[in-house]
């Protein structure tokens, strides 16, 4: 009895024995595969940048019709520039002289790969103030040579039964020497005739003579000073042609004198006993 229970002893010994070997025994753990790489990365380029307009602007903005506004302008990332209103084509930065007649909207285009880009610059034009209404100054009436005569030149007197020419007539004529040559310049086919007067005492003849000599003294005297002799011609009337007509001593010396009138026919020196005036003798 006891034998068996050794032998059961035993077989349940060899049994723990065998099962204990078997549980210290290794079995071998299955390999991890590594972990797979990441994928590969492209390299991706940036777009374009878009053109930028930075600066376009016109100065000054308001000008006067007939004066100048300047554009200035400058475009980053462009590859072509234009402004309109006939400018054209123009570079990235620059400036240019306009000169609108009325308000004009200026417009700058710029292109390039990342696309258009554009702005505006307004010039303002005003028209000057109409000019003042000019009242019209009226013209001065044209005066004859004959109004010329009697408005711009005094007469020359002379003492008594004399025909030299005295302080105050050579004050008159020198006067008269400016008068004349202005006078004959704008009537330049005019000739000056030289009246001899004298006052009603004495004989006709003998005041025809007296009168030439006065005349002639007169146009001497002129012709001194610069006047043209072949535009001046002499003639007496003696006592026929009196300005005054009453006898005293004012109104004779109003009567002795060299008076200017005027004549269109040819030079000459005549006196009334020239074939167109009156009869009678004359120096």
């Amino acid at each position: 009895m006891r034998g068996k229970q050794r032998v059961v002893v035993g077989i349940v010994g060899l049994f723990l024995l065998a099962l204990s070997a078997g549980c210290k025994k290794k079995v071998p753990v299955a390999a991890v595969p590594p972990p797979a790489p990441p994928p590969s990365r492209t390299e991706v380029a940036p777009p374009p940048k878009a053109p930028t307009i930075t600066e376009f602007t016109a100065e000054p903005g308001t000008i006067d019709r007939g004066r100048s506004a300047v554009l200035r302008w400058r475009v980053n990332d462009a590859s072509d520039v234009e402004i309109d209103q006939g400018i054209g084509a123009v570079s990235s930065a620059g400036d240019h002289r306009v000169f609108p007649e009325n308000a004009t909207t200026y417009t700058l285009v710029a292109k390039g790969p990342g696309g258009n880009a554009t702005a505006s610059a307004i010039v303002s034009v005003t028209a000057p103030p109409p000019p003042a209404p000019v009242t019209p100054v009226p013209a001065a009436p044209i005066q004859t040579i004959g109004q010329r005569l009697a408005n711009e030149v005094q007469d020359a007197f002379f003492d008594y039964d004399k025909s030299n020419i005295r302080d105050d007539a050579r004050a008159a004529l020198t006067n008269d020497a400016d008068a004349l040559r202005s006078i004959l310049n704008d009537f330049p086919k005019a000739t000056i005739v030289i009246e001899g007067h004298c006052d009603e005492r004495g004989s006709a003849e003998y005041n025809i003579a007296l009168g030439d000599t006065r005349a002639t003294s007169a146009k001497e005297f002129l012709g001194q000073l610069g006047l043209p002799p072949e535009r001046l011609r002499t003639i007496s009337y003696g006592k026929e042609r009196p300005q005054c007509t009453d006898s005293n001593d004012a109104c004779w010396q109003k009567n002795r004198r060299a008076h200017f009138s005027v004549s269109e026919s040819e030079p000459g020196t005549q006196t009334a006993g020239g074939p167109n005036e009156l009869g009678g003798g004359g120096r």
